[in-house]
């Protein structure tokens, strides 16, 4: 038996190296589809890794308050009272009344946001980008660091100053290399002295965070956000909640729902005009998200696979036909129509386990690219589940494409065979 298997195994080579332009026309369709599908899931597993990375960033046991319902709709209506359009529907009355701890006891820490996207310039250069007003506990609930200067303080809350901290991209397209520290910007004319450049951050759920600047929240509120809400109270876009510990999670979520439901007159059974989500929940969503992206691409690179097998029947239909004079032969030799078979399924096996070594090494290198031109933003990620189901369907497909073609080869008549020209 195992003599069988080597016999053909060599005759399977030999057939091979004789047709070099047909075995390589045959290749690339193998060779093509399975580097697309490594390449596409590295690059989906590594999106995958970037978000998580991201969002556990952000801290177990950090809550985000949004105005509307989080999703399509609640997102738009975001945007459409961000850009002043619809009444803002979270306030700083709001965010005060989650720092009660009395009614709020598993809130540690409360920090409101009012953001827009405005026009920024240095005396050289000028470009468009967040502008976030905020408050010196933001740094805290946000984990945000300072490579250079300081982060905004209590004092400049409340003298409304206008000092402003950039974002690492944000320093450089304004300065370049030089150091923004005690430099001019204008953000929609409006003069801000820089104190700060944050650390780089990288982008995450919410955007670029390297692509912002920070000023005082109440600095925003009286130049850039004059956006107001029920009562009259100053508009905020989010609001970032710190719970006590990450086991508190679902206690201050419960809390501050209560809290901006009673604030808000929101009646029993009505929807919430706010939406409360936690990492958890963010994660979830973008790593569904990016999974179903990845499956439909990798389901668009599988296509590849499929069109590779069927040029591998037709070749090997081709070459039964090229052949037949051979299998007459071989069988009036005393080869059985298995023996025939297995022969031809050998050929096809091989064939694509060659194109499925050569595309894995084709979809490792398409990673590697993909990870070069993202910057170091994400790496591609390689994994070995990728590589043997790549492989795996490969030659299946192989097998299946084969199977028809060594049917017909088995059951050509011998003396018909020997007749053929």
């Amino acid at each position: 038996m195992i003599a069988l298997w080597q016999e053909n195994l060599r005759t399977a080579l030999q057939s091979l190296a004789a047709n070099k332009l047909r075995t390589a026309l045959s290749l690339l369709g193998i060779l093509i589809g399975v580097g697309a599908v490594v390449a596409l899931l590295a690059a989906g597993r590594g999106v995958q890794d970037y978000i998580q990375r991201q969002v556990q960033a952000i801290g177990p046991n950090v809550l985000f308050v949004f105005p509307g319902g989080f999703s399509q709709t609640g997102l738009t209506r975001a945007a459409a009272q961000q850009s002043g359009l619809l009444r803002p529907a979270l306030t700083l009355g709001d965010a005060m009344a989650l720092q009660d701890p009395a009614r709020a006891p598993d809130i540690a820490m409360v920090a409101p946001v009012a953001a827009q996207t405005f026009p920024v310039a240095s005396s050289k250069e000028r470009t468009t980008v967040t502008v976030r007003g905020v408050t010196a506990a933001y740094r805290i609930a946000r984990n945000w660091t300072v490579a250079r200067g300081r982060f905004i303080e209590g004092e400049d809350e409340r003298t409304r100053a206008r000092v402003a901290l950039l974002g690492a991209d944000t320093a450089r397209a304004l300065f370049g290399d030089a150091d923004p520290a005690g430099q001019l910007i204008r953000i929609r004319d409006v003069p801000f002295r820089v104190v700060g450049v944050l650390g780089r951050k990288g982008g995450t759920s919410f955007g670029n965070d390297d692509e912002v600047v920070l000023i005082p929240l109440s600095t925003m509120h009286q130049y850039l956000y004059p956006l107001r809400g029920r009562g009259g109270e100053a508009g905020l876009s989010a609001i970032v909640l710190v719970a006590r510990s990450p086991d508190r999670i679902a206690a201050a979520r419960e809390q501050a729902q209560g809290i901006l439901r009673e604030r808000h007159g929101i009646r029993f059974r009505e929807d919430d005009d706010f939406t409360v989500v936690s990492q958890e929940e963010i994660l979830r969503l973008f790593g569904n998200l990016t999974a179903i992206l990845t499956a439909f691409l990798s389901a668009i690179a599988g296509i590849s696979l499929l069109v590779g097998g069927i040029g591998i029947m037709n070749i090997t239909l081709v070459s039964v036909r090229e052949r037949t004079r051979e299998i007459g032969l071989r069988k009036a030799v005393g080869a059985r129509p298995r023996d025939i078979m297995l022969q031809f399924l050998t050929e096809t096996v091989l064939l694509s386990l060659i194109g499925g070594a050569l595309g894995v090494l084709l979809g490792i290198a398409i990673a590697r690219l993909i990870s070069t031109l993202a910057g170091g933003a994400f790496q591609a990620i390689v994994t070995a589940d990728a590589v043997l189901l790549a492989v795996g369907v490969s030659s299946a497909i192989g097998l299946l494409s084969g199977l028809y073609p060594a049917w017909r080869a088995a059951r050509l008549d011998p003396i018909v065979a020997l007749r053929y020209e």
